[in-house]
């Protein structure tokens, strides 16, 4: 017989084998949960990269700050994006607002080259500003790095997330947008501008929920900033806003108007095509012609007219039969020299220019009465 004392004194020396295996205590639960996200490494090889995708050239320790939160917050942006867009499977549709502007624009015989976005959009962040902005005195500026690329580059994904989604549920990613556009950093306010463009590029609810987050008044200054890719952004971010018919005499009353034509004489080629086109917009509002002449625009369209790509000839064409709806206008445009351009114009052939030019040329003679000046010459 064995005792109990004995058979305790067995197994202590002959342990039983186990045929499964135990993972060690170490591994705790917050590790294991890790694998469905991502991980602390590549959370902090984000936070503390040594490529430029988020600093500028020796970093302070403020300055790799702002960068890692506004990579954190981009990260936030996207995740949250994509967990709305989930959600639903119905895309929301532009209101009649833009049918009304297309429509408008149909009734001058297709004469409006202006849509929004659509001006130089394959030309952007590839020109830099022409010979006019003599102060600049760095003629090839190269641009800052982007602080938040993944969400900026990934337009067509982005595209598609924002059209599936309300602008209820947008509110939160305009309100960050807003907030960097009044940020101490350039790059965070060019990031900022570039993403309020794309949501404003194509949805007519979108436009109202920015305009009325008050994003205007802190794109405004943007206009003005040295950087030609922060302007670019800037002005085109207006643009697309104009388009929304509330948002114009919110982009008036904010003084968009002197800015927007300091673009015109000062910005790349892409972004005095969009100045022109934003103006344009804002002209369909009667008393905005005759303050934007007021304010000095027709002669910085007329040298776009003369010097401007094939593109910007078009918008300045149809800013300026806009504006030349209003007799003073039309007398501000005979003196700034605009009847030479307009004849040599009347003469291009395949260019789809010839038509738009003669329509203002005959607006002109019929306020000149044909008599006079540089008709006088014709």
């Amino acid at each position: 017989m064995v005792s109990l004392q004995d058979s305790l004194s067995n197994s202590s020396r002959l342990p039983t084998t186990r045929p499964f295996y135990t993972p060690p205590s170490s591994l705790s639960s917050t590790k294991i949960q890790r694998q469905l996200g991502r991980s602390m490494r590549t959370i902090r090889s984000n936070l503390y990269q040594t490529d430029h995708s988020c600093s500028f050239t020796g970093p302070t320790t403020a300055e790799r700050s702002a960068c890692v939160s506004e990579n954190l917050t981009d990260s936030v942006i996207d995740l949250r994006l994509g967990e709305l867009a989930s959600r639903t499977n119905k895309s929301v549709k532009s209101t009649s607002s833009d049918d009304d502007f297309l429509e408008l624009s149909q009734a001058f015989s297709d004469f409006s080259a202006c849509s929004s976005d659509i001006s130089g959009e394959l030309q952007r962040l590839a020109t830099l500003p022409t010979s006019e902005n003599a102060s600049d005195p760095n003629p090839n500026p190269e641009p800052e790095p982007e602080p938040c690329q993944g969400f900026l580059q990934r337009e067509s994904f982005s595209t598609e997330i924002i059209e599936s989604i309300s602008p209820e549920d947008l509110q939160p990613t305009v309100k960050i947008c807003v907030d960097g556009l009044q940020s101490l950093s350039v790059a965070v306010k060019r990031s900022a501008a570039a993403k309020l463009r794309l949501l404003a590029k194509n949805r007519s609810d979108n436009r109202a929920l920015i305009g009325e987050s008050g994003a205007v008044p802190a794109l405004i200054p943007l206009l003005r900033c040295s950087d030609p890719w922060t302007q670019e952004h800037a002005v085109t971010a207006l643009l697309n806003l104009s388009l929304h018919e509330g948002n114009k005499s919110l982009i008036t009353n904010a003084g968009a108007i002197k800015s927007l034509i300091y673009v015109l004489k000062t910005g790349t080629e892409t972004s005095k095509q969009n100045a022109a086109c934003a103006l344009m917009s804002l002209s369909l509002l009667d008393d905005n012609k005759i303050s934007i002449g007021a304010c000095g625009a027709i002669p910085p369209l007329v040298s776009l007219l003369i010097s401007g790509s094939n593109r910007g000839k078009k918008d300045a064409l149809t800013t300026l039969y806009k504006l030349c709806s209003v007799k003073l206008n039309k007398e501000r445009a005979v003196s700034a020299g605009a009847v030479k351009p307009l004849v040599a114009l009347v003469s291009e052939q395949g260019t789809g220019l010839a038509e738009k030019a003669m329509v203002i040329l005959s607006s002109l003679a019929a306020n000149s009465g044909g008599q006079g000046g540089e008709f006088g010459c014709l």
